[in-house]
């Protein structure tokens, strides 16, 4: 079966899927979007996910032309429309058509485009094995407030990500100008010294990513000491332990850093308890949306 998507209020299989041109989300990369996970039909934090959005939206001045409750049930309606429980869903919205020249004025519509696959997870043997990264020649501009925004202009991490495939590596991270870690091209990075959870903070130029805030948030409700600052590079080499997070891969164990092993370059206690946390909200999330849907199906 063709997979379904949505398109402008539509939902049309993936090969009639069109849009202009002229989309300024083509010519200048003037968009955002969003990779949100479903576990049994049920889209984890995707009202966190949408908030995000919403502000995004804000910055680049197409917030008016958003509706959050028809995003909520058009990401339900791709889910279902491709009978996917386990899905990756990308939502894309970009300022629309306009003229050829660098304008956002003269785009009249956002194009709104949300896709989902079939999830199958990592094998448990990578996350007991760990990601092995490298330091990327890209470096990211922690004065942009582009820095903060979940935008399409995607260049710079999809080349950070080339030189880590390159290599033979899972990931590569990014420094910013200053020379302090940033983020990963598509992860954010976590260390862990003296049982104290340390990561860039959003000045450092850091994505404000969901599974980042949703780490933090159970760090600080379950009494582990957790910091947003400045992070050197020497100090992820020194680090008794790491980990990379988003939404896909949850919270992944980072054991091998520019050849140099993380701690013992095997995945911490600290690691694998929030692992387990992690994955207990999850479940508690999704059984409490099974719930809802039971009630008023």
């Amino acid at each position: 079966m063709e997979d379904i998507v949505y398109l402008n209020g539509d939902l049309i299989p993936i090969s009639h899927a069109k849009i202009s041109p002229l989309d300024h989300g083509f010519l200048y990369g003037y968009g955002l979007f969003e990779t949100m996970r479903a576990y049994n039909g049920s889209i984890f934090h995707l009202d966190q996910h949408l908030i995000r959005l919403q502000k995004s939206t804000e910055t680049l001045n197409l917030a008016s032309q958003l509706i959050p409750s028809e995003l909520e049930k058009a990401c339900y309606d791709v889910l279902n429309a491709n009978k996917l429980i386990d899905a990756r869903i990308r939502l894309t919205i970009s300022a629309g058509e306009g003229a050829l020249i660098p304008n956002p004025a003269t785009c009249n519509n956002i194009t709104l485009f949300i896709a989902a696959q079939k999830l199958i997870d990592l094998p448990s043997e990578k996350y007991e094995k760990g990601f092995k990264t490298v330091l990327s020649s890209w470096r990211r501009n922690s004065q942009s407030p582009l820095s903060r925004l979940k935008s399409t202009c995607y260049m710079e991490n999809v080349l950070a990500k080339q030189e880590a495939t390159t290599v033979g590596a899972d990931e590569a991270l990014i420094l910013n100008e200053q020379g302090h870690l940033c983020e990963g091209s598509a992860t954010n990075i976590f260390l862990v010294n003296n049982n104290t959870l340390v990561t860039p903070s959003t000045e450092s130029g850091a994505l404000p990513g969901i599974t980042r805030a949703t780490i933090l948030e159970s760090a600080h409700s379950t009494g582990i000491k957790a910091i947003e600052r400045v992070v050197k590079p020497a100090e992820l080499i020194n680090a008794d332990e790491a980990f990379l997070t988003n939404s896909i891969i949850e919270i992944m164990p980072l054991t091998l850093f520019a050849n140099n092993p993380i701690g013992n370059g095997k995945p911490g206690t600290l690691t694998r308890n929030l692992m387990s946390i992690y994955r207990r909200l999850v479940e508690e999330e999704i059984t409490t949306q099974s719930m809802v849907k039971g009630n008023s199906g």
